[in-house]
């Protein structure tokens, strides 16, 4: 709990490059759902609207007038993406204002999550990219007015991050970066992942192609990359990454089952061990799915938990629903359901093919799925250009 005091900066946990504040109602209901969604970025709300799931979240409650956050939260982060009246916020940071190089970018949201507004340091500090990437998260209309916001072309950093994609390390962003701005060639490389990533309605800079795979890319001998795909490279693959950004996107759901009681332990080795088999990072897991039987699991639960998926429980029905290749009239007679972990992988991806079946190992069953987002229609596929 942070309470807040007139002249004491308050002591804060930062973790993400992007805070998001709020202090009503409607706002910390809007709030939540951008922290689960919106990678690499921190929640702070008023104390008096505690869930109870704020710690495990890594959510951080406040006490005292929001006016006294903003001293600890301006100099600590890229972004503020505040849910507060414009007027307010204005009012708020105007004391803290030192130069268009040092200020964070500053968006506001209105309280029914309508617009999105770039309010401070839109080009240098990155606030217009930000309002369009989260009004595309929200569903909102994104109101930037700076004049000069003309160039239209991919923001490195932010790229991808309203679907959740986390980049693999931003050692390279800074290059990267300059390289779209500079225009020189650069490589979209995209492998799995949501298709909608461009915001505009014009086409994409001519310096900018897509590919399909790292090989078609390699050929093409880009200066930069952007590469987007839950799998581990391969070593002739690496040279992509020479000048570039290697992203992960949500795009693997796990399937499992496992006997009561379980240890946490025991369910993590065997999806690391799994995930590491395929070739397929763990930071590209989004989900895990099971039978309802299961919703209570301790062990699935801390694991989820831990890495922020979401947890997914079917009933016995749905689960038979699906054609699978391994059914059994074991698991049917004690669960009601022919299989679990792999109908449950299909159900949630909409996957007809998995990438592993099923593979049981110790007390736990385990399948995984790619989730076959279609790349077609992204306004982005255009490597023949």
């Amino acid at each position: 709990m942070i309470t807040l005091r007139e002249g004491e900066i308050p002591a804060i946990r930062q973790h993400g490059d992007y805070a998001i504040v709020a202090i009503t109602k409607h706002g910390v209901e809007m709030a939540r759902k951008l922290h689960g969604s919106f990678s690499n970025s921190d929640l702070y709300y008023m104390s008096k609207f505690e869930r109870g799931d704020e710690e495990a979240r890594g959510i951080q409650m406040f006490e005292g007038s929001v006016r006294l956050l903003f001293p600890a939260l301006f100099p600590a982060y890229k972004g503020l993406i505040i849910i507060i009246s414009l007027g307010a916020v204005i009012r708020m940071i105007a004391p803290l204002l030192e130069d268009k190089k040092k200020d964070p970018g500053v968006v506001v949201i209105d309280d029914r999550g309508e617009h999105v507004i770039s309010v401070l340091s839109g080009h240098l500090g990155g606030a217009n990219e930000l309002t369009r990437e989260v009004a595309a998260a929200m569903g909102a209309r994104p109101v930037i007015t700076t004049a000069s916001d003309v160039q239209g072309t991919i923001a490195v950093d932010l790229f991808g991050r309203r679907f959740g994609w986390e980049w693999e390390s931003d050692e390279l962003l800074t290059p990267v970066s300059a390289s779209v701005v500079n225009e020189e060639q650069v490589a979209v490389v995209q492998e799995s992942g949501e298709p909608g990533w461009w915001l505009y309605d014009t086409p994409l800079p001519a310096n900018i192609r897509t590919y399909g795979s790292v090989a078609d890319a390699l050929a093409a001998k880009p200066q930069a990359a952007l590469v987007v795909t839950h799998r581990i490279l391969r070593p002739e693959e690496d040279a992509i990454l020479a000048n570039g950004v290697l992203y992960r996107p949500k795009a693997i759901a796990l399937g499992i089952g496992c006997n009561r009681g379980t240890a946490a332990e025991e369910i993590e080795a065997v999806i690391a061990e799994t995930l590491a088999e395929l070739q397929f990072s763990v930071r590209s897991v989004k989900a895990v799915c099971t039978i309802d039987l299961k919703k209570d699991e301790e062990g699935l639960l801390a694991v989820v938990q831990k890495h922020g998926w979401a947890f997914v429980a079917y009933t016995p029905a749905e689960l038979n629903t699906v054609a699978i290749e391994d059914p059994s009239d074991t698991v049917f007679k004690f669960t009601g359901a022919y299989g679990v972990s792999e109908p449950a992988a299909k159900l949630y991806s909409g996957a007809q093919q998995l990438a592993l079946v099923k593979k049981k190992s110790g007390n736990v069953t385990i399948s995984v799925a790619v989730i076959p987002f279609p790349q077609e229609g992204s306004g982005a596929a255009d490597a023949a250009r």
